[in-house]
């Protein structure tokens, strides 16, 4: 695959469109928004000098090119590092379900394919992200489940790079999203994505995109049998 990157920025609703312009002007067109509530502590929402207030989630794949001058602006324009102004963080991705997905995901930004290159993290869990149209969760889930997966997450969300669906993809999409969530254990996550795509993807009614992401660690989750062969590919799924 190449080099791509989960952006996640956590700000205060008030400030996000600040950050979303920011966004397209570094061509990151696909982005994501989900809207809900600070639950953090007072003490650990008193470290990050952040209030208890409604927040906004914003979800972008960005390129290795693009994430450099991104958290330049970031931090020169809406003072990022300053606390109490918001959080960004970004996680490598591992692998996209399908090429029209990782076209779609990343228009408008560099990205150079790099095929067979291997990323030795040796993770024994993964975080496989499915964003799908909204009422369409029970379908992804039935395909996961055939695939050996335990089980989900879903958050509602909205898309906000409707328009640039049909020239990648053929067709437009619906702005009102789900995001599912599924940790599986690594050895399992390219069979659960296959089975999405096939019975879930882009040529169904749930138009879903699927990625996944390394976790370096896990809490929450039951042992499940050890895999001596852990290691991630970042070839694409097909």
């Amino acid at each position: 695959m190449g080099d791509a990157h989960l952006m996640l920025v956590i700000t205060e609703r008030g400030k996000a469109e600040k950050f979303i312009r920011l966004f397209t002007e570094h061509h990151v067109y696909a982005v994501n928004c989900l809207l809900g509530e600070g639950t953090a502590t007072s003490e650990i929402l008193d470290y990050l000098s952040l209030e208890d207030s409604e927040k906004t989630l914003l979800l972008a794949i960005v390129t290795g090119h693009t994430l450099k001058p991104l958290f330049h602006d970031f931090t020169e324009k809406l003072f990022i590092d300053i606390p109490g102004n918001g959080i960004v963080a970004t996680v490598p991705v591992s692998s996209v379900g399908g090429l029209r997905s990782l076209k779609y995901l990343t228009e408008g930004q560099l990205f150079r394919m790099e095929e067979g290159k291997k990323m030795s993290l040796n993770t024994e869990y993964e975080l496989i992200f499915v964003i799908a149209n909204e009422g369409y969760t029970e379908l992804v889930m039935d395909a996961a489940r055939g695939a050996k997966a335990m089980g989900g997450t879903v958050v509602r969300a909205k898309g906000l790079g409707a328009e640039y669906a049909k020239k990648f993809l053929g067709f437009t999409i619906s702005e009102e999203k789900e995001m599912i969530l599924i940790v599986s254990p690594a050895k399992d996550r390219s069979n659960i994505m296959k089975a999405i795509m096939e019975h879930a993807g882009l040529e169904s009614k749930a138009r879903s995109i699927v990625f996944s992401l390394p976790v370096s660690s896990v809490a929450g989750l039951r042992k499940l049998e050890d895999d001596d062969d852990a290691s991630v590919d970042l070839d694409m799924t097909e």
